[in-house]
């Protein structure tokens, strides 16, 4: 969990309270307070927010969220969700989410809004449902917590503090339904909208151009998190170097988030590759590998232009699988909990899976080797499976496929906005948005 707040990023100006009624217990209670901490979770809500300003158009919708909130209508007190941490935070973060606990408190003695949507970052968000419940207010999880697969024991609290749990993933629903908490999925926000093959057309074209021929062509997929991609360079970097010996045309690109991602990574590469004995004329000008390229802010692109992909396990694993690329998982733990995996690991998480095309499948359609404590070879051993094996790569295709199908007829956005209006008593002022039914393609690239 992570936030930037008033003293390290940007704070908005503080937002005016709602237009309320009188009643005998005082003003009504009227609007939305969203709180999102990661920069998931901005992508989550902006889409959530967005249609429910177009089926409630009067509903004050406040945030602590990021830009895309912002840009979908809400209305910003103090901007979070610039950068992301995974696992356990450290005392400075602590700290800072109880001093934006103590702002967001204040700000609700204030402002007497009638719903509180945490999204995701459920350690950052329970003590702030616990304030909204305090109040009387209505509090809808946006992206459940993943407690089916590990510290199962907040199941109670979060009980306690929902009144219902937006559910992105099919077999969240029963889950939680099955243990007391009211629960609905509402489809994930990948699979509202089909990839336009068409329009990204040219920046593959493009792309498969800058590169030159050759095969196969890979796209290596470190994480968006920092720490992610951190742990996750060098074992890719390690495999890109391992499959090209044997492969000297391979193609690669590493699709990232932002431009200052792609600074570390160029910053980053050349040492991994001379660490990595690799022979300066294979280096290009700009310090990547001749045939390796990154590219910013487009991975639909990336993997529309790939015959596979080597994914540090997360939502991205969906995105290739929408796509009906094959694909070999990792995820890369710090090097302190191998001892401690290899002795508790199965006390400590719930589910036989990691992988989300996995666990969605309940079964190992894709290889995930999680967690990940060696170097690449592992990594490149399950590329040439895919490659020499065609029935693996096939099968592995249709049970994608299949996966992606779980998905259709549901819109997150929409399905998301109707709950929580008709929770909050709202008549949509709007016709809600179609909801499609998107199928994975395979797609020459």
């Amino acid at each position: 969990m992570t936030q930037d707040h008033a003293n390290s990023a940007e704070a908005a100006p503080r937002a005016a309270a709602p237009a309320t009624t009188s009643g005998s217990g005082g003003p009504a209670r009227s609007g939305i307070l969203f709180t999102a901490f990661e920069p998931s979770g901005d992508d989550h809500a902006s889409i959530v927010i967005a249609e429910l300003k177009r089926l409630y158009p009067t509903l004050p919708i406040y945030a602590w969220g990021g830009r895309k909130m912002e840009a979908a209508g809400a209305t910003i007190v103090e901007r979070t969700g610039q950068s992301a941490v995974m696992g356990v935070p450290g005392l400075g973060k602590i700290l800072e989410h109880v001093r934006i606990n103590h702002r967001i408190e204040d700000w609700l003695e204030t402002h007497r809004v009638a719903m509180h949507i945490p999204v995701d970052s459920p350690d950052a968000n329970f003590p702030i449902c616990a304030m909204a419940k305090d109040r009387g207010m209505r509090v809808v999880h946006l992206v459940a917590p993943q407690l089916w697969a590990w510290r199962e024991g907040r199941i109670k609290k979060l009980r306690r503090l929902t009144d219902l749990v937006l559910c992105l993933l099919p077999f969240e629903e029963q889950w939680f339904m099955s243990r007391g908490v009211p629960a609905r999925f509402v489809g994930h926000p990948l699979f509202s909208e089909s990839v336009d093959h068409a329009e990204i057309a040219p920046r593959v074209a493009q792309l498969a151009t800058q590169l030159g021929p050759g095969t196969p062509r890979i796209a290596l997929m470190p994480g968006s998190r920092p720490v992610e991609i951190r742990r996750s360079l060098p074992p890719l970097i390690d495999a890109f170097v391992r499959l090209r010996a044997d492969f000297p045309n391979l193609r690669a690109v590493f699709p990232v988030t932002t431009e200052a991602v792609r600074e570390q990574l160029l910053e980053r590469i050349p040492k991994l590759l001379a660490a990595n004995g690799s022979p300066a004329a294979t280096i290009g000008a700009s310090g990547l590998p001749k045939g390796l390229s990154i590219v910013v802010g487009d991975t639909d692109t990336a993997v529309a232009w790939c015959d596979l992909a080597i994914v540090a396990s997360g939502t991205v694993t969906l995105q290739v699988a929408r796509q009906n690329k094959p694909m070999v998982t990792f995820y890369c733990f710090s090097r302190f909990w191998k001892l401690p995996y290899s002795l508790f690991g199965r006390l400590l998480f719930k589910t036989r899976y990691f992988t989300l095309p996995n666990l969605i499948a309940g079964a190992p359609i894709v290889p995930e080797l999680v967690p990940h404590f060696g170097t690449g070879q592992e990594l490149a051993v399950g590329v040439y499976r895919l490659m020499r094996q065609p029935n693996f790569a096939d099968d592995q295709r249709a049970a994608l496929a299949a996966v992606c199908a779980k998905f259709a007829n549901h819109h997150a956005g929409t399905e998301s906005a109707i709950a929580i209006g008709s929770m909050l008593g709202l008549n949509a002022a709007a016709t809600p948005s179609p909801i499609s039914s998107p199928t994975p393609a395979s797609t020459p690239a």
